[in-house]
């Protein structure tokens, strides 16, 4: 049971990291069509969490709900990757990060449909569409900025030069994920692994861009290491739960 927390948990907080960075875009977009639109993906990412914290407190015996498992965990309990914590330095950092996650996310979930888990499979079959929104959205921009102005160019290249060395961490499995890949609850990462160099090494050749060449890849976010800038990110994302502890509206 604890491996399956610690699943779902993983699970739901990249998704509510992710989201938490699209947020801080509301109002900030490049254009109103873009901002809207990012921010609707913040949404999507949002519901989703809602329904694996929902599953994940329903593990619990005592009174955990949702809400604390999304704001009264402390940064080294949290377990998602490194790459969805990345800031939002400028417009080529963020699609660049979000197309690197919307890939393995759309592969992941495709996979989940298959678990043995029926609560998993359910959340991934109500997520998969969104999922494939979000591949289209951000696959278009990587290919638009990547072949645009020489200015677009540079600073997507940027992105992706700074990015890349993260992704290595979306297909390292934790202990309990090797635990539950052999019960055919989790996703086996190596299985996708390369469908998913194959599909982001195609649009960025279609965008005239050049994976990095390196063989070293951070990582540590599953196991509670994160980078120097979660702590601001949940700084910002428990701001109220902390103040006004237990509050309800």
């Amino acid at each position: 049971m604890k491996n399956l927390k610690n699943y779902i948990l993983q699970i739901a907080d990249n998704n509510l990291i992710l989201g938490q960075r699209l947020s801080e875009l509301c109002g900030h977009g490049p254009s109103l069509e873009t901002d809207i639109a990012c921010t609707n993906i913040a949404l999507d990412l949002l519901g989703q969490t809602r329904s694996y914290y929902q599953y994940a407190a329903s593990l619990e015996n005592d009174d955990v709900t949702e809400d604390d498992l999304a704001y009264q965990r402390t940064e080294r309990e949290y377990k998602n990757v490194l790459l969805v914590e990345y800031p939002n330095k400028h417009f080529g950092y963020i699609i660049m990060r979000q197309f690197l996650f919307d890939v393995f996310h759309q592969l992941f979930l495709t996979e989940l449909l298959s678990s043995k888990d029926e609560q998993l499979a359910a959340i991934a079959r109500k997520g998969i569409k969104e999922a494939n929104y979000h591949v289209s959205f951000s696959g278009d921009w990587i290919k638009r900025l990547g072949d645009g102005t020489q200015e677009s160019h540079e600073k997507v290249q940027e992105a992706l030069d700074a990015l890349w060395s993260y992704t290595g961490e979306l297909f390292d499995p934790s202990e309990y994920e090797k635990q539950l890949i052999e019960e055919g609850i989790a996703v086996n990462l190596e299985k996708i692994k390369p469908i998913y160099l194959e599909r982001v090494s195609k649009l960025f050749a279609e965008a005239t861009l050049t994976i990095p060449e390196t063989k070293w890849f951070k990582k540590g976010g599953k196991q509670g290491v994160h980078t120097e800038h979660m702590g601001y990110i949940l700084a910002d994302l428990q701001y109220m739960q902390r103040t006004y502890p237990n509050m309800s509206w």
